[in-house]
């Protein structure tokens, strides 16, 4: 077996995480299986989103701040996701109404304009980044996504009672920690990634622009350890580094494994048994970690098996593509999903830019 190179890697980290999340969008936050499966079957493949969402709770969902409300607020609609703000009320609206076969999710398009920032600057520079990022959300049309996270609503509330935007990541709420935090931190972990300590104070900065939470930070860590190992380790086993990771976590993924692969349980007795398969990042990052080390050597099975279980399955599916993505190399993922994103032109363009620079 050839041996990959970093190139290989950086290349297959990148790639996989647009992957993860593109297969997974149009059953993004399913919780209910049984209609997963009646809608979709098994995703191998990329669709789009159904018009009825049986999981949504959009509607709940505060137009003006972080978490649930009412929908009196402008954030969304006026500052940001400007023309989509009456969609929200709709009932079973999806939460990617718009998108299609092969889009990404908002979150995604945000990593992208992070990767060009990097490229242009030769490493972190985070008031770039934050131009960018207002100049995007805030112009109308920039995407055709219709949902924003509660930490998106929570700089944008602030923004527009004129906090600086280097002080306009919201407080600690209940849904701070969660997986859709980590998937914009592959691409500074790659660029910092020839010291750990670089790396590691490279991601908190950048998290800390959008996020701020103690909790998530120690998922953030552990992502930018891992992934740094399978960057230099020239034949890294992310199988057991996975598992030992999980285990620093609190979480026995390998005892777990050991078990399901000896009763023949499903993934479904793991991510919506053991652990829950929301956005929560006690229980999302584990998720992921047993996912690469159970279909370690598969990235194929392994995204289809995160679609497959529900929850909030774009963002663990970005994370877990770039982890496997970076084990395996660019060549692990099938030719079919990258030729199938709908931004396939553009992504080359912006990863190849991005490992030249870093490589």
């Amino acid at each position: 077996m050839t041996e990959l190179t970093v190139t290989d890697r950086m290349r297959g980290c990148l790639w996989g995480l647009f992957v993860g999340d593109a297969l997974a969008m149009p059953v993004h936050w399913y919780y209910d299986v049984a209609a997963l499966q009646r809608d979709f079957v098994t995703l191998r493949d990329y669709q789009a989103p159904r018009a009825h969402h049986p999981s949504s709770i959009m509607p709940l969902a505060s137009t003006g701040k972080a978490g649930r409300g009412d929908q009196s607020g402008e954030v969304v609609g006026g500052v940001i996701l400007k023309g989509r703000k009456h969609l929200w009320g709709w009932p079973n609206m999806h939460y990617h109404h718009g998108l299609q076969a092969g889009d990404n999710t908002l979150n995604l398009l945000c990593a992208r304009l992070l990767i060009r920032g990097l490229t242009a600057a030769g490493g972190p520079d985070p008031a770039a980044f934050l131009r960018d990022y207002v100049d995007f959300m805030t112009a109308p049309d920039s995407h055709r996504d219709t949902y924003a996270e509660s930490y998106h609503r929570a700089f944008f509330a602030n923004y527009a009672r004129g906090v600086p935007p280097a002080d306009c990541a919201g407080a600690e709420g209940h849904d701070t920690a969660s997986i859709g935090g980590l998937v914009g931190l592959p691409p500074v972990i790659l660029a910092a990634r020839s010291a750990s300590d670089r790396a590691a104070g490279a991601l908190l900065a950048q998290l800390r622009l959008t996020h701020r939470s103690a909790g998530l930070e120690r998922y953030a860590l552990a992502l930018g350890e891992l992934l740094v190992r399978l960057l230099e380790d020239p034949a890294p086993a992310v199988g057991p580094l996975a598992c030992a990771a999980a285990e620093r976590l609190g979480f026995p993924a390998k005892a777990v494994i050991e078990k399901v692969e000896r009763t023949g349980l499903s993934d479904l007795s793991v991510i919506g048994g053991q652990l829950s398969p929301a956005c929560y990042i006690d229980q999302s990052f584990p998720a992921v970690l047993y996912l690469a080390a159970r279909y370690h050597g598969d990235f194929e099975s392994a995204l289809i098996a995160n679609a497959g279980v529900g929850g909030d399955n774009c963002h663990r599916g970005a994370v877990l593509g770039a982890i496997l993505g970076a084990a395996l190399g660019f060549d692990a993922i099938p030719a079919r999903w990258i030729s199938g994103l709908t931004a396939r032109a553009e992504l080359a363009a912006e990863i190849d830019g991005f490992v030249v620079r870093f490589v």
